[in-house]
C-alpha cells in the first residue's frame, strides 16, 4: 500500500452510495463520520457516462472523478483509502467474475454487494444509501437497511420553517404598537430575525396586528405595503408578510414557497415591477427560471435563443403581462414577450449560463427555485452582486428534478440555512388566490 493509505477499518458502518448520491452532492462520502463508505465500480461507470454533460450534474460527475483521483494518490481506493474526517472510502465491484458487470444493471449489483458484506460482516451495518425510492423498497424486501441521503436532515417538510408565527398580547401592547408602529412583546427573543408575527389578544381573538421581528432593533415592527394605487395587492395575511419581505431593501434574500396558485411568482414581479419603474431602487428586473418539463420533453425547438426559451419563459410573461396591464393606461393588446422585448430594464433569461457573472443592482427572481440542488443554489446566490436583491419561489410539492426531493433541495436548503440570517426572510403561502377550482385541485389533486 502506498503511504499515506490506512486499510479497511472492521467495526463501522458501512454504507454503500448510489451514483444519484454523488451526482446530488460531490461531496457526500465526507458526510459519514468515521464509517466506511463504499462506491460500486458500476457507480464510476455511470459517473462517467455522465461527465461530458454541460449540465450541473455533468459538473458533479466530474467533480466527483477528480476528487476520487485526489484520493486515489494517497492509496489504492481497492484497499480503502483514510478521509480526513476518519473513516475510509472504498471501491469494489460486487462480482469477482464479472468486475464490470457486463449485461448487469447498477441497481441489481448494489444490492448484490450490499448482501455479500452483509454476510462477510454479519456483526456490522450495512446500509445502502440513495435517492431512488425503488432502489430503497427493493432494499427493504431483501432484508437490507436503506436510507435516504439527506446530510443530516431528518425532518419532513411539513415541519420546515413556515416563516410566521402567532403570540398573544395584551389591548394595550396592541394598542400601543398600532399608535408607535413598534413594540417589545415578551418571548420574542426566540424568534428568528425578520420572522413575521400575527399579535393577538386572547380575550378578543378580533383584535389582532400584523408586524415582523427587527433582529437590529430587538422590537417588532410594521409591515410595509406597496402603496393603495398598486394593480397587484395581498389578498391574504401570508401575502402582506411576503410583500413587506419584497419591499424590504434591508433583506436582500426572500424565498416564498407555497402550493401552486398561492402568487409566488405574482407578488414577486410586481413588487420588482415596482421597484424598477416606480422607485427606480432597482436598475433592471431580471427574472431566471431553470428548465425542466413536465412530462415527455418535445426535444429541440428551432429558432433563436428567445425562440427557443419563450415556451419555457411562458409563466413569466404571463405574470409580467397581468401586472403591466393592471397598471392604468398600459396597453391592453401586448403580450409578454413584447413587453419584455421593448422594456431595456426587464430581462428574462435561463439559469444555464449564470456561472461566472456578477449581478449588481438588480432585482432578481429565481422560479421554480424547488427544481435546484444546493450546490446550483449556491451558484445562484454567490452571483448576487452590490445592491441586488434576490427572491426564491418554489413548490416544494412539484419538484421535476429526478436528483431532488421535497427535503434535498436547493429551495428547502437555502430556507434552513437562513434562516437566522438577518439579511434573509422566508414565507410559506398556504391559500390559493388564483381560483376556486384551481385551490380545489391544489388540495384534492
Amino acid at each position: 500500500m502506498r503511504a499515506g493509505g490506512k486499510p479497511y477499518i472492521l467495526g463501522m458502518q458501512n454504507f454503500i452510495l448510489d451514483t444519484n448520491v454523488l451526482i446530488h452532492d460531490p461531496s457526500a462520502y465526507r458526510h459519514f463520520k468515521e464509517n466506511n463508505v463504499i462506491i460500486p465500480l458500476k457507480v464510476l461507470e455511470e459517473i462517467d457516462q455522465f461527465k461530458r454533460e454541460l449540465s450541473e450534474r455533468g459538473r458533479n460527475a466530474r467533480t466527483i472523478s477528480r476528487s476520487l483521483d485526489e484520493l486515489r494518490k494517497q492509496g489504492r481506493l481497492s484497499d480503502g483509502v483514510a478521509l480526513d474526517g476518519g473513516g475510509t472510502i472504498r471501491v469494489i465491484f460486487a462480482d469477482k467474475n464479472n468486475p464490470f458487470a457486463v449485461g448487469l444493471c447498477a441497481d441489481d449489483l448494489i444490492l448484490t454487494l450490499a448482501q455479500d458484506l452483509q454476510k462477510e460482516r454479519p456483526d456490522e451495518r450495512c446500509i445502502v444509501v440513495s435517492k431512488d425510492i425503488n432502489l430503497r423498497l427493493k432494499a427493504d424486501a431483501l432484508g437490507l437497511e436503506a436510507e435516504d441521503y439527506e446530510n443530516g436532515k431528518t425532518r419532513e417538510v411539513d415541519e420546515l420553517y413556515t416563516g410566521q408565527t402567532v403570540m398573544d398580547a395584551d389591548s394595550e401592547a396592541i394598542g400601543f404598537f398600532a399608535r408607535e408602529g413598534h413594540a417589545v412583546i415578551p418571548g420574542m427573543e426566540e424568534l428568528f430575525p425578520n420572522q413575521y408575527v400575527t399579535l393577538r389578544n386572547p380575550q378578543d381573538p378580533k383584535q389582532t396586528m400584523l408586524a415582523r421581528y427587527d433582529a437590529e432593533t430587538h422590537r417588532l415592527v410594521k409591515l410595509l405595503t406597496i402603496g393603495e394605487g398598486s394593480p397587484i395587492m395581498p389578498r391574504n395575511r401570508e401575502q402582506r408578510f411576503a410583500m413587506d419581505a419584497l419591499l424590504n431593501d434591508k433583506i436582500k434574500l426572500v424565498t416564498l414557497s407555497g402550493k401552486a396558485g398561492t402568487g409566488k411568482t405574482l407578488l414577486a414581479i410586481a413588487a420588482g415591477y415596482h421597484q424598477v419603474m416606480d422607485t427606480k431602487y432597482y436598475k433592471r428586473l431580471l427574472v431566471s427560471r431553470p428548465i425542466f418539463p413536465m412530462g415527455r420533453d418535445l426535444g429541440f425547438l428551432p429558432g433563436t435563443v428567445e425562440e427557443k426559451l419563450d415556451p419555457w419563459m411562458q409563466p413569466i410573461h404571463d405574470a409580467l403581462e397581468l401586472v403591466v396591464h393592471s397598471r392604468s393606461g398600459a396597453p391592453a393588446n401586448r403580450k409578454g414577450g413584447d413587453l419584455l422585448a421593448s422594456n431595456p430594464l426587464i430581462d428574462v433569461e435561463p439559469l444555464t449560463y449564470i456561472r461566472g457573472r456578477s449581478i449588481p443592482n438588480q432585482f432578481m427572481i429565481v422560479d421554480e427555485a424547488q427544481n435546484l440542488t444546493p450546490l446550483e443554489v449556491k451558484t445562484v446566490i454567490t452571483r448576487v452582486g452590490h445592491d441586488t436583491k434576490i427572491v426564491l419561489t418554489g413548490d416544494l410539492y412539484q419538484i421535476d428534478n429526478p436528483y431532488v426531493d421535497s427535503l434535498s433541495n436547493g429551495l428547502s436548503a437555502v430556507v434552513d440555512k437562513f434562516r437566522g440570517e438577518s439579511v434573509a426572510a422566508h414565507m410559506l403561502l398556504t391559500e390559493g388566490v388564483r381560483s376556486d377550482l384551481a385551490e380545489k385541485a391544489a388540495n384534492l389533486l
